[in-house]
């Protein structure tokens, strides 16, 4: 493993109840972006029923914030299951780079921090 590395976790809570974590993010500081190795949705997030939307974008949002903050210039790449590389692009505008890899780049990702980080 490489000690260079900074590998951060995240969770996503709600204000009034922070004890229940709604979301999960781990990711590691690349040398020019940031890599999403865990992205998690806690069970009651997920499918038709889910109890609040958006919180994996919410965390998406996040690692593209971070990598804006690091001077990355919000470039963020993953790995994505088969299934979903078609609602990755959809969803966040990442771009299918290759093999199950997708990257994020600059645009994306700025309009991913906008659409969850309003600033008043």
């Amino acid at each position: 493993m490489d000690t260079n590395k900074i590998i951060e976790q995240y969770k996503l809570t709600i204000l009034n109840n922070p004890s229940i974590i709604q979301g999960l993010l781990s990711i590691t500081i690349e040398r020019d972006h940031i890599f999403m190795n865990l992205l998690e949705s806690a069970p009651f997030n997920i499918g038709q029923n889910k109890l609040y939307e958006g919180v994996a974008g919410n965390l998406v949002a996040y690692a593209c914030k971070v990598s804006f903050q690091k001077g990355f210039d919000g470039f963020v790449a993953f790995t994505a299951k088969t299934q979903l590389i078609e609602h990755y692009e959809k969803t966040l505008g990442a771009f299918h780079f290759k093999n199950q890899r997708m990257i994020i780049d600059t645009l994306a990702s700025k309009r991913l921090v906008e659409k969850y980080f309003k600033t008043q």
